[in-house]
């Protein structure tokens, strides 16, 4: 397990901006569903559009999405991209970017799911979208150790909850499995809630508290391995990739995670991105130390 030194300092960026906007907004109005998640679209905004991409919507598994094809892309390698948003918003539209960069650094291709979202559909919903893709792809020839779980946030914790589900159904897993900036622990019990709290822009305990009620309702444990793979049995895990900023809340979910992986044997690497907020990868292709990131990270899916 790599990883690299935190520091203090908060990095500006349009990401931060960004993150800034939502939480005055989310401060200052009363939004419903339907705001809330058209807000949340706006994802894609400090996002670069990667050139030489072609998408195509699909629907794979029953499960609707995005692909995102790069020219000269091996068709035969397909990144499984799980979007953030607590389960509850962003969407295949608002990611389908970041997914295609990651794409093109790593000479493969993407699908990002649409998986049904909470609080209308509650755990495990997300997870068995992810296994129903994953299984349709497995149908479609394409070999399990060709496609990676990928996600960010609360599709980071996707990313990694369809590898456990897959594991306990006695199904192939995935070849690699990448989260940046995943969102896992559902009790809220992390110390960097409090230690970062000052520079996170984006995340706070009440807002993780609303998204965590509307996931798991009243049936699903917040100590569920699904649903908070902190508490996950890792052992034979695939090679697992970490990304997050060192001043975003969420950090030592990252660190955390990548701790018990590495107990169980796993090859974990870990890079913690200093100054950086909550899954920093938004700024593909307006930020050098991210595309440098994106590009070891196609390197080593390529390894």
């Amino acid at each position: 397990m790599s990883s690299s030194s935190t520091a203090t300092a908060v990095v500006p960026s349009a990401l931060r901006n960004l993150y800034l906007d939502w939480s005055e907004l989310m401060a200052t109005h009363e939004l419903d569903m339907r705001l809330f998640r058209s807000i949340f679209d706006e994802w894609h905004q400090p996002t670069v559009e990667p050139e030489d991409v072609t998408y195509k919507e699909e629907t794979v598994g029953g499960v609707p999405g995005i692909w995102a094809f790069p020219a000269g892309a091996d068709r035969s390698k397909v990144l499984l991209y799980t979007h953030g948003g607590g389960f509850a918003v962003g969407s295949a539209a608002s990611h389908r970017k970041l997914a295609a960069h990651v794409a093109k650094a790593a000479g493969a291709t993407a699908f990002v799911l649409d998986y049904r979202r909470a609080p209308e559909h509650p755990h495990p919903a997300q997870v068995e979208d992810g296994v129903a893709a994953f299984e349709a792809l497995l149908e479609r020839g394409v070999r399990p150790e060709d496609i990676t779980t990928i996600g960010d946030s609360a599709g980071g914790n996707l990313a990694i909850a369809i590898p456990l589900a897959l594991k306990a159904k006695g199904r192939p897993l995935p070849g690699h499995v990448i989260a940046f900036s995943p969102w896992l622990d559902m009790e809220n019990r992390g110390a960097t809630l409090v230690t970062n709290d000052a520079t996170d822009a984006l995340i706070s305990v009440p807002l993780l508290e609303g998204m965590i009620a509307g996931v798991l309702g009243e049936t699903t444990s917040a100590a569920a391995p699904l649903a908070n793979p902190l508490y996950a049995d890792f052992t034979g895990f695939p090679p697992l990739y970490l990304n997050a900023g060192s001043i975003e809340s969420l950090v030592d979910n990252a660190t955390r995670v990548a701790e018990r992986a590495k107990s169980a044997g796993v090859d974990v690497t870990l890079h913690i991105a200093e100054g950086q907020q909550h899954v920093y990868p938004f700024l593909a292709g307006r930020d050098a130390n991210v595309d440098a990131e994106l590009n070891t990270i196609g390197q080593w899916l390529r390894d």
